[in-house]
């Protein structure tokens, strides 16, 4: 589904991104691990059409697409949910769902789809984004993207800065979407095991360079957490 071959990004002429090449199957999870500025964020970036590689590959279903914008990658089936919760605080949670939902054949019956996955958003639609905490932006940003119907799910740090109580069920959504086998998955995470349990394959970032990869499962939590302290 998703290709990334040899992989350099540069910001002016320092090199962050170093010939990273990673792999995502149709219908498969990849989780992309690594601490902060290990280059996960800028990785996705290039994958969103939101940075064009200085050199290498992004194939979307076998397709080069590392000079196309990201409106085209998004019709071809990519929906991106970035890093830090966002929405339209203005609006209520409905109207965010809406924006997406409106014109499309299936709009309804995706918008109830994705609030089965999410049921704490049913009692907060008429609530303004704004107002919502942390972890209940987090599930409308996701609840929106699913309404696009994607092939390919990008997930920046889904649980970061989020409290304990919604990180559950977060995952818990996460999880049934790995295993729905519906779609492919690309997560970065910097939660180990919660990676590890939704992945069928990982990958280790250090100083914007695969340092460790490897088949999912909890079982590989040691040996990624020691690749991620080098």
């Amino acid at each position: 589904m998703l290709e990334l071959k040899n992989v350099e990004i540069a910001y002016g002429r320092t090199l962050v991104i170093h010939g990273v090449s990673i792999d995502v199957p149709d219908r498969g999870v990849v989780a992309v691990m690594g601490h902060n500025g290990a280059g996960k964020t800028t990785l996705l970036r290039a994958v969103v059409g939101l940075l064009r590689p200085r050199s290498g590959q992004v194939l979307l279903d076998g397709e080069d697409v590392s000079k196309r914008p990201p409106n085209q990658r998004v019709a071809r089936g990519l929906a991106y949910v970035p890093q830090g919760q966002q929405s339209f605080g203005e609006l209520t949670a409905k109207e965010n769902l809406l924006l997406v939902a409106d014109g499309r054949p299936d709009g309804p019956r995706r918008m109830a789809e994705a609030l089965d996955l999410f049921p704490a958003l049913t009692g907060l639609l008429g609530r303004r984004a704004g107002l919502l905490s942390g972890g209940q932006r987090q599930q409308l940003a996701i609840a929106r993207a699913l309404i696009t119907g994607p092939r390919l799910l990008v997930l920046d740090e889904p649980t970061e800065g989020i409290q304990p109580s919604v990180v559950a069920e977060i995952q818990d959504a996460i999880l049934a979407l790995a295993g729905s086998g519906e779609m492919s998955v690309l997560l970065v995470e910097q939660h180990v095991g919660f990676a590890l349990s939704a992945a069928h394959h990982y990958y280790v970032l250090q100083s914007g360079r695969v340092v460790d990869t490897g088949e999912g499962g909890l079982g590989q939590a040691g040996r990624v957490r020691e690749a991620m302290a080098i």
